[in-house]
């Protein structure tokens, strides 16, 4: 509508709104065009390939094309599906939703085409049949808030249902309960039914968090006087009945083009996310390229002892305090795991506080050019009284006056004194106008200083003060100074020319909220002049003010970056804020002090005042209506430049655990020092195997630092075996800085056996004393192979637990990989059959155990874990509501070191409305519930505390940590690219009971 207003009020705007327009008159089409495309191609509603200008190729769909067996006892009701906890007021919204069709919350029915929940962030599918009540033509409105589709079949079939109305598209839309013709979309064509035939229907409405929420269908025999009616029981029909079967039994519910499997995939197509962790990278798919031979890589370094000093062993942690002795590891390259997207709304990666960067924005960083000035317009400070224009007998009036006035006769004749601080420079000699020595004077004179007992209030806003510079000395042939010197602020006049006439450069600069009195200090009628290129400008001359240049001293915020001089005012956003002026009560634009205001010059401008005050109401005041005409926009200088430093952000960052940023990503690792230690590391394999391998890309390399012993590295390098085989390369290595022989040996030979002949001689390590070295860190090699068990307890949550069992078996299907276990505690749910769903999935293999009694997360877990005879295999505590990405396994498995390494990878937790391909949300940077962990670690460390966390959860994952760390084992902490964790109210999880709703 914005637009469309445009093109009527703006004929500028025209040619560049019509595209515009026309893509909206394409959004926003008439339910007749909408419905005969959905009628001819089948492409419907679906027009958001419009937007890029090409139609994306649609998936094949697995539509219902035979309707289910129908019985005269399903006459009176309508299935409904409701679909909770997601955000939108669009249909298109729900359909991006993850369960919809098939996997709704709710199940039930309802009696009419009228329903109001009284709830927000839900979606409804109504379906079902209509039996009209006699032959004819017929037309459909659909009504409601937010948006809406009303879909109709021309059979029973649900594979042939077209569009007929809809409110909206944008989730904008709405209109009030029995507004039927609101929109010229609500209102279907005359559509020809039979009373022998029943068709299907199919309503669709998305409701967001605000608004009376409303969704009904009327209809009338086609004749314009008629109204339309509600739908009632009378004349709709079951499309089948549910009530006996469980929620994972989805084979009866019917597939059509506006509610099919595959929407949620078709929706995210049509929008282009601007997640930089949703572009591939190589770290996504590295599993799957063969490794490199075990025998390749053995003795290819030195063995050295792995003791890092941030390990905490034996170490009281008092309650929930091991998140402080947690710390993030580099990671290079950039694996763009930084929510850049989410930074609209969350800076914390800046650190500067959310109110700074409110107010100042990232100024700080800029440093702006210095402006090209027009040298005649420059302003001057001149200390010495001999170097004023005026004479001794108008010092009182003239020198206090802004406003442009002739100079006496022996002033034009004299020449200008030199600048103070410039003695020794030439002076400008009589009606010579060398603008470059003016523009060097005028800089000279920006290096003014202006002595402490010199109480000027100069003010200019945010304006900077000109750095120190020495004291001006008098002349010799001028008069001697006065007792106290006051500051002249004059005009610079080239030549012997009269001054023409001119307005004060800062007209505009006193805007008070309400126009108060003013006191003028001279009341003599303002002369016309150009006015001067400056920041601000008003309709009218403000009496007060000294002819200074606006490019001069007021903005100087854009040239100098000092500290203000003494006994200078503090500048101020508020040009207005001098102390005087408001204990008076009255305006005073003038530079001097309101005591040096004579009361003479506070009379002469009464008559003035008393012309002015009124139109001077509106010139800017909050209670004006409208601004006046004759009023002056600022200026803006769209020419200004700026110089700026390259700064890294990421030099300020730590690898404390920080837990106060939530779109921050890994930390990154310098490029210089990885090509170090990769180099390196080329030099000694290829040293091993007679030079075989080829460097083709370092896919990954992560840093685990420690300034006092060594940093970890884990590499992962692609390799070209004798320029033919591409293998992998994924070694933890140590750049071990020696402390001492002594202690190195001593703890090189309680990590492990004996080193045999690999082990350097003792000369080795003295030699080496204080250089880094490069070496295998004993103890520290993981398993490729090894088994890991996900261990998830579950109850009631239906679509869930088949959406976490599809997603297993999708990771199966992905990876091959046979070497992981589902383990399932099923606190009696009632709502599917989880073994069975368990049995029909295609999974490697799976254990289920079921439970009674109430839901217990900590109990649950433990009894998954004691499933797990062997201690030399992984578990991985994990939730339900997780998107894994394809190279968790492999993930896993590197970051788990039994004795030395468990993992706990950072999850991105998805906002309402939110998916894995519109990854909308924050780094869960304080969860630790997901977390993995050698068996026989979980046993020493003794497992999860199921005494105190019997019959609730939250906590239990710190608990847990503590313990981990006080075994002295490390726990990588890292943010894992595409893993999610999606968006759940907790309405009907676990144990929670619900109250009836009210009647009304």
């Amino acid at each position: 509508d914005g637009e469309r207003l445009g093109e009527v009020t703006d004929p500028g705007r025209r040619p560049a709104a019509a595209p515009a327009s026309a893509r909206q008159r394409k959004a926003e089409d008439s339910s007749e065009s909408r419905e005969e495309e959905a009628m001819s191609d089948g492409q419907d509603w679906f027009s958001r390939g419009q937007r890029s200008g090409r139609a994306p190729a649609r998936p094949k769909l697995n539509l219902t094309q035979q309707a289910l067996p129908w019985s005269e006892q399903y006459k009176g009701k309508a299935n409904l599906h409701v679909f909770e906890d997601w955000c939108g007021g669009a249909v298109r919204h729900l359909r991006k939703n993850l369960h919809f069709p098939l996997f709704p919350h709710t199940r039930t029915t309802v009696r009419k085409l009228a329903v109001s929940p009284k709830w927000k962030n839900y979606g409804l599918r109504i379906f079902g049949y209509i039996h009209p009540f006699k032959d004819g033509d017929f037309q459909f409105s659909v009504a409601s808030d937010d948006n809406s589709e009303f879909w109709l079949s021309s059979d029973d079939s649900p594979s042939n249902s077209r569009l007929a109305a809809f409110v909206g598209k944008l989730g904008t839309e709405w209109t009030a309960p029995g507004e039927f013709t609101k929109f010229s979309s609500q209102v279907s064509k005359p559509l020809r039914l039979m009373s022998s035939r029943r068709y299907y229907f199919e309503l669709l409405h998305k409701q967001d968090d605000r608004g009376s929420d409303h969704v009904e269908v009327g209809w009338r025999v086609f004749l314009p006087s008629l109204k339309f009616e509600v739908i009632d029981s009378s004349y709709i029909s079951l499309y089948t009945d549910e009530s006996a079967l469980k929620m994972n039994r989805v084979e009866h519910i019917p597939q059509t083009l506006a509610s099919h499997s595959g929407s949620h995939l078709w929706e995210a197509q049509q929008d282009e996310h601007g997640a930089d962790m949703l572009k591939p990278d190589p770290r996504d798919t590295f599993f799957l390229t063969p490794a490199i031979e075990a025998s390749r890589v053995e003795n290819v370094l030195v063995p050295c002892a792995y003791s890092p000093t941030y390990v905490v062993k034996d170490f009281p942690i008092a309650r929930y305090q091991g998140l402080q002795f947690v710390y993030l590891s580099f990671v290079y390259p950039n694996d763009f795991t930084r929510l850049t997207h989410m930074e609209t709304e969350n800076k914390c990666f800046y650190r500067e506080s959310p109110l700074y960067l409110e107010k100042f924005g990232f100024y700080k960083y800029m440093k702006m050019d210095e402006e090209e000035e027009d040298p005649q317009q420059r302003a001057f400070l001149f200390l010495s009284p001999d170097n004023f224009l005026e004479d001794e007998e108008e010092e009182e009036e003239g020198v206090d006056s802004p406003e442009p006035t002739d100079p006496p006769p022996e002033a034009k004749e004299k020449s200008f004194g030199a600048v103070p601080g410039t003695e020794g420079k030439e002076t400008l000699p009589d009606g010579e106008e060398d603008e470059g020595r003016l523009l060097a004077s005028s800089k000279r004179a920006r290096a003014l200083s202006l002595q402490p007992h010199l109480s000027v209030p100069i003010f200019g806003g945010k304006a900077k003060t000109p750095g120190p510079s020495k004291p001006a000395v008098p002349r010799e042939d001028k008069k001697p100074r006065k007792a106290q010197e006051k500051v002249y602020v004059t005009r610079l006049q080239p030549g012997k020319r009269k001054a023409p006439a001119q307005e004060p450069a800062f007209p505009g600069i006193f805007l008070y909220p309400k126009p108060l009195k003013k006191v003028h200090l001279r009341s003599r009628t303002p002369q016309k002049h150009p006015v001067t290129s400056g920041k601000l400008r008003a309709r009218r001359a403000l009496p007060g003010l000294l002819a200074l240049g606006t490019e001069g001293l007021f903005s100087r915020e854009t040239h100098e970056d000092t500290s203000p001089a003494p006994g200078r005012t503090a500048a101020t956003t508020d040009y207005n804020s001098s102390e005087a002026t408001r204990s008076e009560g009255m305006r005073v634009t003038s530079f001097l002090k309101m005591s040096e205001t004579t009361a003479s010059q506070q009379e002469e401008g009464k008559g003035q005042e008393e012309e002015e005050e009124e139109e001077e109401m509106s010139d800017y005041s909050y209670e004006a209506g409208e601004l006046q005409q004759s009023w002056l926009e600022d200026s803006i200088n769209w020419q200004r430049t700026f110089s700026v430093s390259s700064v890294d952000f990421e030099l300020l960052r730590s690898d404390w655990n920080d837990l106060r940023c939530n779109v921050s990503g890994n930390l990154q690792l310098g490029e210089s020092e990885v090509v170090d230690v990769v180099a390196q590391y080329m030099e000694k394999l290829n040293e091993k195997n007679g030079g075989i391998y080829t460097l083709l890309r370092i896919v990954n390399v992560e840093k685990r630092r420690d300034t006092a012993r060594g940093n970890r590295y884990l590499l992962e390098l692609e390799l070209a075996e004798r320029g033919q085989r591409t293998v992998r390369l994924s070694e933890y290595v140590y750049v071990l800085l020696h402390q001492g022989k002594q202690d190195d040996s001593a703890e090189a030979n309680a990590a492990g056996p004996a080193l045999g002949a690999t082990e350097p001689p003792p000369g080795t390590w003295s030699l080496l004393y204080g250089k880094p070295v490069l070496c295998r860190p004993l103890r520290l090699s993981w398993k490729q192979d090894v088994m890991v068990h996900f261990v998830v307890p579950v109850k009631n949550q239906a679509r869930w637990v088949q959406q976490f069992i599809s997603d297993m078996a999708r990771l199966y299907g992905a990876t091959k990989d046979p070497n992981f276990n589902v383990i399932l505690v099923d606190f009696d749910s009632d709502d599917m059959d989880v073994e069975k769903a368990l049995r029909d999935a295609r999974l490697p293999r799976y254990q289920y155990l079921r439970r009674t009694g109430n839901f217990e997360r900590s109990a649950g877990l433990q009894a998954g874990v004691d499933t797990v005879e062997d201690g030399h295999s992984i578990v991985f505590l994990c939730d339900l509501h997780i998107h894994f990405p394809a190279n968790i396994l492999d993930s896993i498995r590197k970051h788990c070191v039994e004795g030395k390494l468990a993992y706990a990878p950072i999850v991105m937790r998805l906002t309402c409305g939110s998916s894995p391909r519109e990854p909308n949300g924050y780094w869960e940077v304080n969860g630790f519930g997901l977390f993995g962990i050698y068996k026989s670690d979980f046993d020493r460390v003794g497992g999860m505390n199921t005494e105190e966390f019997r019959d609730r959860w939250g906590g239990e994952d710190w608990e847990l940590l503590d313990r981990v760390l006080q075994s002295g084992l490390e726990v990588e902490r890292l943010r894992l690219r595409n893993f999610y964790h999606y968006y759940h109210s907790k309405r009907g999880m676990w144990n929670a009971r619900s109250k009836k709703p009210s009647k009304d």
